[in-house]
């Protein structure tokens, strides 16, 4: 018996090392098991895209506001072009038909009603007054056709010229406002201690993007292919394709939960610097191609919808250009030397 309790006490003491054994081996994997990256590390919470959600926020309204007064600026100078084409069409119409109606008006005159009755006795059968009176008619017809061709003309014309005026007027507004939200921008970053004016970066030539389908919506309907489980804007989505076809395929996370920002919304994309994953600050051909995106996006801003571009301490806005900034952070993805953010209308 004492045999037999011994042994099954030395089973129990060595399957208590072996469960021991399997708890240290075990352990550390589990404890070392990274959840799935969902956008730069570090560049969450509040601060969503570097800065303080309050700052995120104005920076968005007035650089969504700058760039719907920008479109439709271009839209009333394109009107304009079309209003002016059509006015100097219709000058040139005007001068014809108005000789047209002094030349019949004319003859009216000198013939007179005198001239009309002697037309018609003149007949010397019955089938000749009908037929010199359908004739009279007919002149009676042409002549109030072209009344009511050169007045439709000039109708058309006062039209044209009233819409262009309210074309150039709506040009003054949209200036107006353009330049109010250019303000907005810029007291917002100064009031964070932020956006001191910064040189652009040097690149080579930017490919051209297609622009976003028109009428393509703002809400987070198409899936995110970048493996977030989230969604994206249609406009996020094809802004992000049209840099995969520019060649710009490193790694790249878009969606993600966030207090600010556009990220959330699926408005926003981060692209890694590195090939695999958001590493340290970006050097040398890191740098090159974190560089070669942003200028990619800037110069495709109006055919993207860009709202902003961060990278590497700097924002880009489409109303002021580059600006200082830097997140509180502190560290490569706060401070967005290690990815360019992107963030659409």
């Amino acid at each position: 018996m004492p045999v037999q309790q011994n042994t099954a006490r030395r089973l129990a003491a060595l399957l208590a090392l072996f469960v021991a054994a399997c708890g240290l081996v075990v352990a550390p994997t589990a404890a070392s098991a990274a959840p799935p990256l969902l956008a730069a590390p570090g560049d969450s919470g509040d601060d969503g895209e570097g800065g303080s959600g309050t700052l995120i926020e104005q920076l968005e309204k007035a650089s969504s506001g700058y760039v719907k007064a920008k479109k439709q600026l271009k839209t009333s100078k394109d009107q304009q072009v079309k209003l002016v084409a059509e006015i100097k069409r219709l000058d040139s119409e005007v001068g014809p038909k108005q000789d047209t109606l002094d030349m019949l008006a004319t003859q009216a005159y000198t013939a007179g009603r005198a001239g009309t009755m002697a037309t018609l006795l003149s007949s010397d059968s019955a089938e000749g007054f009908l037929g010199r009176a359908e004739t009279l008619a007919l002149v009676a017809t042409d002549q109030n056709r072209a009344i009511e061709d050169i007045k439709s003309t000039l109708d058309t014309q006062q039209k044209a010229k009233v819409a262009l005026d309210l074309t150039i007027k709506d040009q003054t507004k949209q200036v107006t406002v353009m330049a109010k939200q250019k303000t907005n921008a810029e007291a917002a970053l100064k009031a964070a201690n932020q956006g001191a004016a910064s040189s652009a970066t040097s690149t080579g030539d930017s490919a051209d993007a297609a622009p976003a389908p028109s009428g393509s919506g703002s809400g987070c309907s198409e899936t995110d292919p970048t493996g977030t489980g989230g969604c994206l804007t249609p406009r996020t989505l094809h802004a992000l394709n049209q840099a995969k076809a520019a060649g710009f395929t490193r790694f790249t996370k878009c969606w993600r939960t966030q207090n600010s920002g556009e990220h959330p919304k699926g408005r926003a994309c981060d692209f890694s610097a590195e090939k695999g994953t958001f590493g340290g600050d970006a050097t040398g051909s890191d740098k090159t191609y974190g560089n070669n995106l942003a200028n990619y996006f800037i110069h495709n801003a109006d055919s993207l919808d860009v709202l902003y571009v961060i990278w590497y301490r700097r924002i880009w806005l489409p109303s002021s250009g580059w600006k200082s900034y830097s997140g509180a952070g502190g560290d490569p993805s706060s401070d967005h030397t290690n990815h360019v953010h992107l963030s659409v209308n």
